[in-house]
C-alpha cells in the first residue's frame, strides 16, 4: 500500500461517536508509542468539526498531550454524501469505520474505499452486513489490491485469531474448537452503550434476510475432518470452568467459520469446526437470562417491539445496555476471559474413524472488551496492515481477520498491548 502518495495513513471516521472516541485515543496513543521509527500522519473524520475537536482535547486532555489537536488531520464528510466519503477515502491508506449499525451505514464507506483504492476495517458484530459485503465487493476489493476487513474489534478478533492460535499450538492436526467467554466485573457492574444493542435488536429481526443471503450464496460445505463436534444444550453445565454457558449469539461463528472456509479453500489447511458459548454463572442467572432473553426474542419479531426494546434499553436488558455507555470506573474494572477447548489427532494419525486423541485448552485475556480491547484490536488491525504487508494475503479483497492476518505478527501485537494469548494445559488422551 503506497503510504508516500496519501496525506494520511490513518483516517478515524466517526471518532465522535461513542466508541469513535476511544479508537481516536487508541490510535494517539500509538503515535507516540516507544518502538515507533517513523511517523504515523493520521486524521479524525465526521460530519461536526466542532464535536471532532472536542473529541481531540478530550483525548489531548487523558494523555496529557496538549499539542495533539493541532497534530491530526481533520476531514468533514457525511455518511450522506458520497461525493465527501470519496474524498476521506482518498487522502487515507486505511480507514478505521466506526460508524454503525453497519447495516445502514457501513457499505457507502465500503463502496468509496474500494472505489479509491483505501483499505478499511471496522468493528462491526453484523453476520448479514460482514457476508453481504463478501459477495458484493471481494472481486472488486481484489482488483484495486485493498484490504476490506470486517469484524476487527471484540467482535470477533479474540474468537478468530484464538482458534488459529490453538491450531498452531497443537502438536498435530486440530479438528474442532469450543470456546466460553467470561466476562469479569468490578463492584459498580457492566454496562454497554446502547449503540450494541440496536445493532442486535435490527440483527435478531431481520434473521431471516442472513437465511436468504447463505442461500442464495450457494456454497459448498467445508468437509468435516474427524469427529463431528456434539452441540451443546441451549443451556448446559461446563465441568472444566464450573460453571453453566449459554450460545454466544455475536458474530464469532460466523467469522470463525469464513475464516476457515478461506483457510481450507485458498490455503489448503485443515478446517476446523467451532462452537461459540458465554459463561453466565449459577442457576439464578440462567433464570434471570432466560427471563430476559424470551421478552428480547419476543419483542424483536414485531416493529412496536423494536421500537420499545430501542427506546428503553436499560429496562430491556436488565440494565446491561443504556444511552449513556460505562463510566470509566466500570471499564477500568472490567476485563475478560475467552477459553478455547480444542481436539484433534496426532501428527501422522487417521482421522477417519478414531476418536480424537489430543487435547488443549488456551485462553485469551484482555481488558474491558468493548471500548478498551476494541480500540486496542482495532488499531493494532490498521497497524499489521500497515507494517506487515508481505505477511497478508497477496492480493486484497474482502477478509475476515483471522483469513487477512493468519500469517502475521498480530498476535504478538496485541500481546504487547495487554490482550494475551496463552496454552494453559495440552494432553494427549
Amino acid at each position: 500500500m503506497a503510504t508516500e502518495q496519501r496525506p494520511f495513513h490513518l483516517v478515524v471516521f466517526g471518532a465522535s461517536g461513542f466508541t469513535g472516541q476511544f479508537v481516536t485515543e487508541e490510535v494517539a496513543r500509538e503515535q507516540v508509542a516507544r518502538d515507533r521509527s517513523s511517523p504515523l500522519p493520521w486524521a479524525v473524520a465526521g460530519r461536526s468539526r466542532e464535536k471532532l475537536q472536542r473529541v481531540l482535547e478530550k483525548a489531548a486532555l487523558k494523555l496529557g498531550r496538549p499539542t495533539l489537536p493541532s497534530e491530526v488531520g481533520v476531514i468533514i464528510c457525511d455518511i450522506t454524501n458520497p461525493a465527501s466519503l470519496d474524498e476521506m477515502a482518498k487522502q487515507a491508506t486505511v480507514v478505521l469505520n466506526c460508524v454503525g449499525p453497519y447495516r445502514f451505514y457501513g457499505e457507502p464507506v465500503v463502496k468509496a474505499c474500494v472505489e479509491n483504492g483505501t483499505s478499511c476495517i471496522d468493528i462491526c458484530g453484523e453476520p448479514e452486513f460482514l457476508e453481504l459485503m463478501y459477495l458484493k465487493y471481494h472481486e472488486k476489493a481484489a482488483e484495486k489490491g485493498v484490504y476490506i476487513i470486517g469484524s476487527s474489534g471484540f467482535d470477533s478478533i479474540p474468537a478468530d485469531l484464538g482458534v488459529i492460535y490453538t491450531r498452531n499450538q497443537m502438536n498435530g492436526t486440530l479438528t474442532a474448537v469450543e470456546s466460553f467467554l467470561t466476562v469479569h466485573s468490578g463492584p459498580e457492574g457492566l454496562c454497554i452503550h446502547d449503540g450494541t444493542w440496536k445493532s442486535a435488536i435490527y440483527g435478531f429481526g431481520a434473521r431471516s434476510n442472513l437465511r436468504k443471503l447463505r442461500s442464495a450464496s450457494n456454497l459448498k460445505p467445508v468437509p468435516l475432518i474427524g469427529t463431528k463436534l456434539k452441540k451443546r444444550w441451549p443451556v448446559s453445565y461446563c465441568r472444566e470452568l464450573n460453571t453453566y454457558s449459554i450460545p454466544f449469539l455475536g458474530s464469532d461463528m460466523s467469522v470463525v467459520k469464513r475464516t476457515q472456509r478461506y483457510l481450507y479453500e485458498v490455503l489448503e489447511e485443515s478446517p476446523v469446526q467451532y462452537a461459540a458459548y458465554i459463561t453466565v454463572g449459577g442457576i439464578t442467572s440462567v433464570i434471570k437470562l432466560m427471563f430476559a432473553g424470551l421478552f428480547f426474542l419476543f419483542f424483536v419479531r414485531f416493529g412496536i417491539g423494536r421500537h420499545l426494546l430501542i427506546k428503553f434499553p436499560w429496562l430491556f436488558s436488565f440494565g446491561y445496555f443504556s444511552k449513556q455507555g460505562p463510566t470509566q470506573k466500570q471499564m477500568d474494572s472490567s476485563s475478560f476471559t475467552l477459553t478455547f477447548f480444542g481436539q484433534g489427532y496426532k501428527q501422522g494419525l487417521s482421522t477417519d474413524k478414531l476418536k480424537p486423541n489430543i487435547r488443549i485448552c488456551t485462553q485469551v485475556k484482555g481488558p474491558e472488551a468493548g471500548y478498551v480491547t476494541t480500540p486496542i484490536a482495532m488499531v493494532q488491525a490498521a497497524m499489521t496492515l500497515l507494517n506487515d504487508v508481505s505477511d497478508l494475503p497477496k492480493a486484497g479483497g474482502v477478509f475476515t481477520p483471522g483469513a487477512a492476518f493468519s500469517k502475521t505478527k498480530l498476535i504478538d501485537r496485541l500481546g504487547q498491548h495487554g490482550i494475551e494469548f496463552s496454552v494453559i494445559s495440552s494432553s494427549e488422551v
